[in-house]
């Protein structure tokens, strides 16, 4: 079995984002990037049934411009087989994503598909559930531990009143959670063995996808400055002080 790995590549968590002075976008000159933490955890997740011996193969997938093929290397160096870049300078929306994924699967036949449930940049939660759709195969989101067993996904799900066990049947689409493992770390002979490892090099209109972005950005801003804390001294003054702000 198979199993496709979408790695995407934003500002890296540590990195303090900055807005553009004409509210254009987020200043990404000079900016550390770095894999999508919810795609670290996917592609771990991916090895660690490929060492079970679930699966035979496992394939990182970005999808961006020419300089990706180095975060994808990163991938390679965690210990995936081979990459496909499918190669666009265009931001991608999540749909567009999930269309261009299932082309991907329909030359690849994966026998599971495994994502981040969101990346971090636009916290959209779309691609994996739109994947689905589009593939009309069962999906398991928000993923928390994974078990897979005669051709069945056993999936435990964090969900708002707690954990929730489903049953999927393969092939399907999983999105990973924070809780699900925590991503090895990349060693230096890794890091050398991945040079040597394929990319496989695809033009995004080669697949034949319309993009048909629905979604228009207008303005990006910094969240408003918050206001200094007051200190009272009992109850009654903080009363006091919140009816005047007209909070209660």
């Amino acid at each position: 079995m198979k199993i496709l790995v979408g790695y995407k590549r934003v500002v890296d968590y540590n990195v303090r984002i900055q807005v553009k002075p004409d509210g254009t976008g987020v200043v990404t000159d000079g900016v550390k990037l770095s894999a999508n933490p919810f795609d670290d955890i996917a592609l771990e997740e991916a090895l660690r049934l490929r060492e079970k011996g679930v699966a035979e193969e496992v394939i990182v997938v970005g999808i961006g411009p020419a300089d990706l093929t180095a975060h994808l290397r990163n991938g390679l160096a965690m210990g995936a087989n081979r990459a496909i870049h499918v190669v666009t300078s265009d931001a991608v929306q999540p749909l567009t994503s999930a269309r261009a994924f299932l082309k991907l699967v329909e030359k690849e036949q994966p026998g599971l598909v495994i994502l981040g449930k969101q990346a971090i940049d636009d916290d959209a939660n779309q691609t994996g559930q739109m994947l689905a759709a589009l593939w009309d195969r069962p999906q398991a989101t928000f993923a928390s531990k994974v078990e897979i067993a005669d051709g069945k996904a056993t999936v435990t799900r964090e969900v708002d009143a707690g954990l929730e066990v489903i049953e999927i049947q393969l092939p399907a689409v999983i999105t990973t959670d924070l809780r699900l493992n925590e991503p090895r770390f990349i060693k230096l002979p890794d890091i050398m063995k991945a040079k040597s490892k394929p990319i496989d090099t695809i033009e995004f209109a080669s697949l034949g996808v319309d993009a048909h972005d629905q979604l228009k950005t207008t303005h990006y801003a910094a969240p408003a400055k918050r206001s200094k804390g007051v200190m009272v001294k009992d109850a009654a003054e903080l009363v006091a002080t919140l009816k005047q702000k007209g909070l209660l």
